[in-house]
């Protein structure tokens, strides 16, 4: 199983050998270094750290650079944990790069989805909304009765207008189309959440 950090870089599509079109996520993965390994003896569970990405060292804490120090460098700008089986087959300073990662193989891709702030019922959860018909007033993307008569109350869970996006989302079994390995790019097919710039992770079985 690996476990690793990528950077959603757009969409595209590819071709297959009979000239069908696949629409591919690019995910920008360069090499991560593991910067933390937690065990169940010290720590009450499996886990390691892993970081990528680089940014400006006077923009790091002190404490943490101490911490990725040990590393080998401290200018990480992206770092995430992630359970593992066995953390003791790894040791802080391993680099896991885009040789781990196989084309025709089977991810699993977690991202952040885009926030859309305070929406309405129609763009939240697709409500039809009212009657364009003559007669009805201010009334074509209200969302309608949300109570009962008999209780007197509103149930828990009626969907209503509220905060949208910014959900983490997790889509299984997607397939690594192509790797690029000059360029540090995998292509995975379909779409994932999240803009261009985000951070993904991508653990496979």
């Amino acid at each position: 199983m690996t476990h690793i950090l990528g950077v959603k870089d757009g969409m595209s599509q590819l071709f297959d050998q009979n000239g069908h079109a696949i629409p591919v996520t690019a995910i920008a993965v360069e090499p991560n270094t593991v910067t933390q390994v937690k065990t169940q003896d010290i720590d009450g569970y499996d886990a390691i750290q892993v970081a990528c990405g680089n940014r400006s060292e006077k923009q790091i804490k002190k404490p943490q650079q101490g911490h990725f120090k040990k590393a080998g460098r401290v200018d990480f700008k992206h770092i995430k944990e992630f359970r593992v089986e066995n953390a003791s087959e790894f040791t802080i300073g391993d680099i896991i790069d885009i040789t781990a990662l196989e084309e025709g193989q089977k991810v699993t891709v977690s991202s952040v989805s885009k926030g859309k702030g305070f929406q309405g019922g129609v763009k939240r959860h697709n409500f039809s909304g009212g009657r364009r018909s003559h007669g009805n007033k201010h009334s074509e993307r209200e969302g309608g009765s949300i109570g009962a008569g008999g209780p007197q109350r509103v149930f828990k869970g009626v969907k209503m207008p509220g905060r949208m996006g910014s959900d983490r989302i997790t889509i299984k079994n997607l397939n690594v189309v192509k790797i690029d390995s000059e360029n540090n790019r995998i292509f995975v097919q379909g779409a994932l959440a999240g803009k261009r710039g985000d951070v993904v992770e991508i653990v496979t079985k």
